[in-house]
């Protein structure tokens, strides 16, 4: 494996003060390096039965699809309120820097289906449970969560306890 750090730009005071924001933009700039992220995240799910990868708005739809087509998996948009056309399920969450909710399909994933779901960043954890109650209301059977970096000094981790959880890089 490279080194993905080398490739996530911090932003001081993004997208407001006191936050440090990983911009992975110069990792989608270089296709041997998201090639190789896509394939880390994939291996430990091979074989594992997953049908459907869930990625969560905006930045966990770049790697999500490129895990899903490596898990010859379909690929779930989580999207932020008003963005899906069809019936969704909605699920409100509190974030390090404010509050929003995340909808679904309500036709995406069908009871006892496979599931990884995928973000970028891993930070306090209300997000990614966000998204694993959409698919709890979808009664999936969600194999773990994935993502790109890991912020462990907000102990996000903490509030997925109940799920297999893994990060490329952890900060």
């Amino acid at each position: 494996m490279f080194d993905l750090k080398s490739y996530i730009r911090e932003i001081q005071d993004f997208p407001k003060k006191g936050i440090n924001y990983k911009d992975i933009t110069p990792l989608l700039l270089d296709i041997n390096a998201l090639k190789s992220c896509a394939d880390a995240i994939a291996e430990k799910y091979i074989g594992k039965g997953i049908v459907k990868v869930i990625g969560v708005e905006s930045r966990g739809f770049f790697l999500g699809t490129l895990v899903a087509e490596r898990l010859n998996a379909g690929f779930v948009p989580v999207r932020k309120p008003g963005k899906l056309p069809f019936d969704v399920y909605q699920e409100s969450y509190a974030l390090e820097y404010g509050k929003d909710a995340l909808e679904i399909h309500t036709d995406a994933i069908l009871p006892n289906e496979k599931i990884l779901i995928h973000d970028d960043v891993l930070a306090t954890g209300g997000t990614a449970l966000a998204s694993v109650r959409l698919a709890e209301k979808m009664k999936a059977d969600i194999v773990g969560l994935n993502f790109l970096i890991e912020l462990e000094f907000l102990n996000g981790r903490k509030k997925l306890k109940d799920y297999s959880v893994d990060s490329l890089s952890k900060y």
